[in-house]
């Protein structure tokens, strides 16, 4: 009989403004949102402190400072929090080869086959938040399943610096342990088909579970059967690893799945600037440009475009992500949880070789370039950033 599966969802706590935090001691105990300045700038983070003025991810700033006028505002240093997002990385590793990596903060990992070497889940758990406390100076909380969407669901039950254990060995105690959870935590679950549950009074995951089979399908369709599973604790998916590919990728998930472009876009901004200064400082370049779009249910799409030549430049790079991601949401937008990019590293290239004559507006592009760069390894990561171009 194969061993009973044993999933771990591990999420750092308020990521963005705790490492705002933890490198900024004066902000330990303030109201910390982490975002751009603009009016028409979101919140990418908030402290706990400032949640508790109603303050949240995907917010508007102005709506946030609105809440909270005493808060910090901190301009995101994605350089930064892929640093500690990588050593966060490794410390998962160091319990389990199956590591699925879902945001810079986030990942679920299959210990099952680890449990002889490190103790069962809990150990493993607590190993990695006493391990993430001393190495990083950052909290974690961790969920502990039988899969993946038990785990992710137990990971936000005690946050900050929590475990929480659902049943792993008897599925009557875990379809009771889930019973009593609204309805609105369930994935693919979103404010569009929110209404249609409650219409058929169904509000927590045990009005789910009781429903007849047949009634499901005739006031909710084919697809709630799916979630009818998962409402009782079944999820077959598994953990999925990624093997290391030639290329260089930030990415960020929202805390609430965002409805406006323009939100997405800023981030997209901070985003590909993070990545096109890490490509120019391992001396690459790249050609293949790939944006990845997440929605509230968990389903990703990917656009992808290829240039004409290699290029490091951060406008050139930052026009085609903005292309990819435009020419989608004109068609077909929906509220997005996360977005990434991804560049596809090249051999170093020369871009005027191509060309008997020097594009002036390239050789202005490569100097903003060399500046800030230079700016960044004098001053620290995060000191400067392109401002969005007016409408």
């Amino acid at each position: 009989m194969a061993p009973q599966p044993t999933i771990l969802h591990a999420d750092l706590d308020a990521f963005f403004a705790s490492v705002e935090q933890l490198d900024h001691p004066e902000m330990r105990g303030k109201p910390v949102l982490v975002g751009g300045r603009s009016g028409r700038s979101v919140v990418a983070t908030a402290s706990y402190e400032a949640r508790r003025f109603g303050c949240r991810s995907a917010m508007p700033m102005m709506r946030a400072l609105a809440l909270c006028p005493h808060a910090v505002v901190a301009t995101p240093r994605f350089d930064r929090y892929s640093e500690l997002s990588d050593r966060f990385m490794e410390i998962l590793g160091r319990y389990s080869p199956l590591l699925e990596a879902l945001s810079v903060d986030e990942a679920f990992l299959d210990v099952t086959g680890s449990r002889l070497l490190h103790g069962d889940g809990v150990t493993i758990a607590r190993a990695i938040r006493a391990a993430t406390r001393a190495e990083l100076g950052l909290t974690v909380s961790v969920g502990v399943g039988p899969n993946k969407f038990v785990a992710k669901l137990a990971s936000d039950m005690n946050k900050p610096d929590g475990i929480t254990e659902a049943p792993l060995l008897n599925s009557t105690l875990l379809a009771t342990w889930l019973a009593p959870i609204g309805i609105e935590r369930m994935w693919g679950i979103g404010p569009k088909s929110l209404p249609r549950f409650h219409g058929a009074n169904v509000f927590t995951f045990g009005d789910l579970q009781r429903m007849p089979e047949h009634e499901v399908l005739t006031r909710l369709g084919s697809h709630a059967l799916e979630t009818q599973l998962r409402a009782r604790g079944i999820d077959n998916r598994a953990v999925e690893t990624e093997h290391d590919r030639k290329g260089i990728g930030h990415e960020t998930t929202f805390a609430e799945d965002v409805l406006d472009p323009e939100c997405i876009l800023e981030t997209l901004q901070y985003l590909v600037e993070s990545a096109a200064r890490r490509l120019r400082n391992g001396a690459g370049t790249t050609r293949r440009i790939t944006i990845k779009i997440r929605f509230g249910d968990f389903e990703t799409i990917t656009r992808s475009t290829t240039l004409d030549a290699d290029t490091d430049r951060t406008l050139v790079i930052l026009a085609a992500a903005k292309d990819l991601f435009t020419r989608w949401a004109a068609r077909e937008f929906v509220a997005v949880r996360l977005i990434g990019v991804r560049l596809e590293c090249t051999a170093p290239g020369d871009e005027t070789s191509a060309s008997l004559f020097t594009d002036p507006n390239a050789e202005r592009d490569r100097t903003v370039d060399r500046v800030a760069d230079a700016i960044e390894r004098k001053f620290g990561k995060g000191m400067i950033g392109r401002g969005r171009p007016p409408k």
